[in-house]
């Protein structure tokens, strides 16, 4: 997903550069926007990557703040499934107690794989888990 961004961000830049060439006045200004935009969303997802990343110890979450490192005793980890736009969509909850972040929600976009499978994964790295 990430090299999809990248790609779509130079379009993007390419089409700013072809509208201001042309002469179309609207053209450049709207996608200026769009390449800023996406270069923004994409220079996030670069940096702060890999999101999540776990041992036998806890787990590491990546933000903009820095990388915040939680013990197992400290996180609650769970699925959730809701219903969005007409199709059920799952979503891996990290609920932290008395650290910040104190819930973060990835789905599959942020983790690259199906959040079912990362559930499956961290059950059997947490210790002491059946």
């Amino acid at each position: 997903m990430i090299g999809l961004g990248w790609l779509l961000t130079v379009f993007a830049a390419a089409a700013t550069v072809f509208t201001a060439l042309s002469g179309d006045p609207a053209g450049p200004i709207l996608f200026g926007i769009a390449t800023v935009g996406l270069l923004a969303f994409t220079a996030l997802g670069t940096v702060v990557r890999p999101k999540l990343s776990a041992d036998t110890h806890g787990v590491r979450v990546r933000t903009l703040t820095g990388d915040h490192r939680l013990d197992w005793s400290q996180v609650r980890v769970r699925l959730v499934r809701t219903r969005r736009f007409g199709r059920e969509v799952a979503t891996l909850e990290i609920e932290c107690e008395n650290v910040p972040p104190h819930l973060l929600v990835l789905g599959w976009i942020e983790l690259g794989t199906d959040p079912e499978d990362v559930v499956d994964v961290l059950s059997s790295l947490r210790p002491g888990a059946a």
